[in-house]
C-alpha cells in the first residue's frame, strides 16, 4: 500500500484547485501528495459562472465575461449594469487543461487515474481503496462521499437544483451577446420553481439552460420540451443545431456536511457543503475556501469550514419556504429581480452585504412564506 502525506480524491474544480494550491505553496514542497481522479481525458462537461470585482486569477482562461445581465419575470424584463462586478464564464475543458498543466509541473504530486471505491479510517491514517489498488495518508481530502452517512441529509429539507442545457447555434440572430440572461422566471411554473438561464456568445450562439428548484428530478424529455419551447417560442429561433449538452443536479440544503468528516478525512467542494445552499453556486466558494483550508492545515487546525451565521439563517428560511410552498418561488425571486439593484443582490449572494443591505433584500420579498418558515424554525421540528 503506497503511502502519502495527503491524498485528494476527485479531479473536478475543488480537487484540482486544492492540488494546484498545494503544488504552488512552498510549505507543501516536502510533502508527498496524490491526486486520484477517475478520467485522464476530460471533456467539456460543465460550465462554471461567477462574478467578481475587477481582474481575477481565472481571467486568462475565461471563455467570456459581461458587465450587464438581463433578468425577467411575469410582466417585466430588464437589462442591468453589474458595476462594480463582471459576470464571468469558465469552460470545464479550459480549466482542466490549465490546472492539469500546473499540477504536472509539481514533482511531489502523483496523479493516479483510478476509480475511488471506498474510503475508511485505519489507526492514524485514512485508506482509499481504488480500482488500481489502495493508498493511505494521514489526511485525505475527498470531493466524493464514499459513501454518504445515512443521516447526512437530515434533519432539514433537501431540494435539488437540477438543470439541462443546450449549446446551440440558431439560424437567425436571437441573442444579445452583451448580456446573459441571469434568471428568466417568465415561463410556466407548473407548481415548481423554474427559470431559464442563457449565456450568449454571439447573436446566434449560446448556452440555454432550463433549471428547477425542487425535490425530484424530471425525465429527460421534460427538460428538452421546455428548452424547445423557450428557444423556438420566447427567443424566436426559426431553427437551431444542438452543439453540446450538459446536465446536472446540486443539493440545496443547510444540513451539516461536516458530519461526513473525521480525524483523517475532510470533504471538499459540493461533498463538503461548499455549494451555497440557496443558489447552488459553488465555484466562487471553492476558490475562497481553498486558501482558508491551507491556512488551517499549516496551523495544525482541524480543516473544517462553516457558513457564516446570519447567511445560514437566510438560506434556511428560503429553503424551508421553497420546500413547503415551492409554487411561490417565482413570486419570491421575481420580486427581488424586478425591484432591487442587481449588484446589491450579487453582494448578498456573495455573503458580503451589510445588515442594511440584507434588510432591503428581505423586505422586497412577499413576507408570508418567510413568516411561516420562521414559525416552523422556532416551533416545529425540521422536515
Amino acid at each position: 500500500m503506497k503511502a502519502y502525506d495527503y491524498i485528494i480524491i476527485g479531479g473536478g474544480a475543488s480537487g484540482l484547485m486544492l492540488a494546484e494550491a498545494m503544488g504552488s505553496d512552498p510549505w507543501f514542497r516536502s510533502k508527498r501528495i496524490a491526486l486520484i481522479e477517475q478520467e485522464k481525458e476530460k471533456t467539456n462537461d460543465r460550465t462554471w459562472c461567477f462574478w467578481e470585482k475587477g481582474e481575477g486569477r481565472f481571467d486568462p482562461i475565461l471563455f467570456r465575461s459581461w458587465d450587464h445581465v438581463t433578468v425577467g419575470g411575469p410582466g417585466f424584463r430588464r437589462k442591468a449594469h453589474l458595476a462594480p462586478y463582471r459576470y464571468k464564464m469558465l469552460r470545464g475543458e479550459d480549466f482542466y487543461r490549465e490546472f492539469g498543466n500546473r499540477i504536472a509541473g509539481c514533482p511531489h504530486i502523483d496523479r493516479i487515474y483510478a476509480r475511488a471505491e471506498t474510503l475508511e479510517e485505519t489507526g492514524n491514517h485514512a485508506v482509499v481503496h481504488t480500482s488500481q489498488g489502495s493508498f493511505r495518508a494521514p489526511m485525505v481530502f475527498s470531493s466524493v462521499l464514499l459513501p454518504p452517512p445515512p443521516d447526512l441529509m437530515q434533519p432539514h429539507p433537501v431540494l435539488q437544483q437540477h438543470f439541462k442545457g443546450w449549446f446551440i447555434r440558431s439560424e437567425n440572430p436571437v441573442f444579445d451577446p452583451q448580456a446573459p440572461t441571469f434568471m428568466d422566471f417568465d415561463i410556466a411554473q407548473e407548481g415548481l420553481t423554474r427559470f431559464m438561464y442563457v449565456l450568449p456568445f454571439s447573436p446566434t450562439e449560446a448556452l440555454v439552460e432550463y433549471t428547477l428548484f425542487s425535490e425530484d428530478l424530471l425525465e429527460d424529455d421534460a427538460y428538452e420540451a421546455a428548452l424547445e419551447a423557450y428557444i423556438s417560442g420566447t427567443l424566436g429561433s426559426t431553427g437551431y443545431d444542438i452543439l453540446e449538452t450538459e446536465k446536472g443536479s446540486i443539493p440545496m440544503t443547510i444540513n451539516d456536511f461536516t458530519k461526513a468528516n473525521s480525524a483523517h478525512i475532510c470533504h471538499i467542494g459540493i461533498a463538503g457543503g461548499w455549494a451555497k445552499p440557496s443558489t447552488g453556486y459553488t465555484f466562487s466558494n471553492t476558490s475562497r475556501n481553498i486558501p482558508r483550508l491551507l491556512d488551517r492545515i499549516k496551523r495544525g487546525k482541524v480543516p473544517v469550514l462553516r457558513q457564516p451565521g446570519r447567511f445560514r439563517l437566510y438560506d434556511r428560511l428560503l429553503l424551508d419556504a421553497l420546500a413547503h410552498e415551492n409554487h411561490l418561488g417565482q413570486r419570491i425571486f421575481s420580486a427581488q429581480l424586478e425591484r432591487l439593484p442587481i449588484p446589491l443582490l450579487l453582494t448578498f449572494l456573495n455573503e458580503e452585504s451589510s445588515l442594511m443591505g440584507d434588510l432591503r433584500i428581505i423586505t422586497s420579498c412577499p413576507m408570508g412564506p418567510f413568516l411561516r418558515a420562521s414559525w416552523r424554525a422556532l416551533f416545529k421540528s425540521p422536515s
